[in-house]
């Protein structure tokens, strides 16, 4: 059967080859632990609990700046089985998790799909979070109506030619828009739980999360000022500032303006524009673009013997 999860529609046969995103069949993930480092309605606040996060291998996108690259770009990881991945969700949540985690699953979902089905026959009760780039089939995600409680997209681009650029990615915006608009009527408006030590933790929802870059911030004006003509009062809006320069961004000259963190001029222009759009949600400090914000990818939770 060939491959058609993401925009993408590459064709492989994953049983066979690697689609575009470098995977083949088989769930390959690099990471599972106790996350402490989202939206505090995602991770809450008392750094000990935190959400049960599972980092997958490969990637529907190329973002030439990924903080993950070592396993989107260089497909680091351990293959696991369906059941073994439901094990790890129901030890996860054993462990104290607020949330299940999914980062970067788009092209894992028909596995994931049987994985969360048998953790739920098993007592997996705590809320499942999808959490992408953005770059998703409608189709896709209506594969997960039911299992997901929470998606968490971003919205990287406005402009098309900036999403070929940096991330590979064709008809990048429309493409993203029309995958939140299915994730929020799965969802609907976001529902939160007050809880003891922990804040207000999200039960239900979606949070768009939309990353300024270097040299970017008008077009982080534009990504704002249209998701919140679409998505205002139906959604969470999260700005980050955690931009570190990784990947080709620090080798590739074709890259070299982007080889910096991003100035306070330019977040303050993107904050601006988020309090002027009348978006309800989150801002990172600037102070927030820091190395070790990014996971160490060692098989932590994947791998039986770590």
């Amino acid at each position: 059967m060939t491959c058609r999860l993401c925009p993408r529609k590459c064709g492989a046969d994953r049983v066979t080859t690697l689609g575009f995103c470098q995977m083949g069949e088989k769930i390959t993930a690099a990471r599972a632990s106790l996350h402490f480092w989202e939206e505090p309605c995602i991770s809450g606040i008392s750094g000990k609990r935190g959400s049960g996060t599972v980092f997958f291998s490969g990637c529907v996108m190329k973002c030439v700046y990924c903080q993950n690259f070592e396993i989107s770009a260089e497909s680091f990881g351990e293959e696991i089985t369906t059941d073994r991945l439901s094990e790890i969700f129901l030890k996860l949540q054993e462990q104290g998790a607020l949330n299940i985690n999914l980062v970067n699953p788009t092209h894992f979902v028909p596995q994931m799909i049987r994985s969360l089905k048998a953790a739920k026959a098993h007592g997996l009760k705590i809320p499942v979070v999808y959490n992408s780039g953005g770059y998703e089939r409608v189709e896709t995600l209506k594969a997960l109506n039911g299992l997901v409680d929470i998606y968490l997209p971003d919205v990287k681009y406005f402009d098309d030619e900036l999403a070929l650029r940096l991330s590979d990615a064709p008809d990048y915006f429309n493409t993203a828009i029309n995958a939140v608009s299915e994730m929020v009527r799965q969802t609907g408006k976001p529902v939160f739980e007050e809880t003891d030590g922990e804040g207000k933790i999200l039960l239900k929802g979606t949070i768009v999360r939309h990353l300024v870059l270097p040299d970017c911030y008008k077009d982080s004006i534009n990504v704002i000022n249209r998701v919140a003509e679409r998505f205002r009062g139906e959604i969470l809006f999260s700005l980050m500032s955690q931009y570190t320069p990784f990947g080709l961004v620090k080798t590739d000259e074709n890259y070299k303006k982007m080889n910096r963190r991003i100035t306070t001029f330019e977040y303050q222009k993107a904050l601006d524009a988020v309090i002027d759009a009348g978006l309800e949600g989150y801002a990172q400090e600037k102070s927030s673009a820091r190395e070790e914000y990014t996971p160490s990818f060692d098989l932590t939770g994947i791998n039986q013997r770590c």
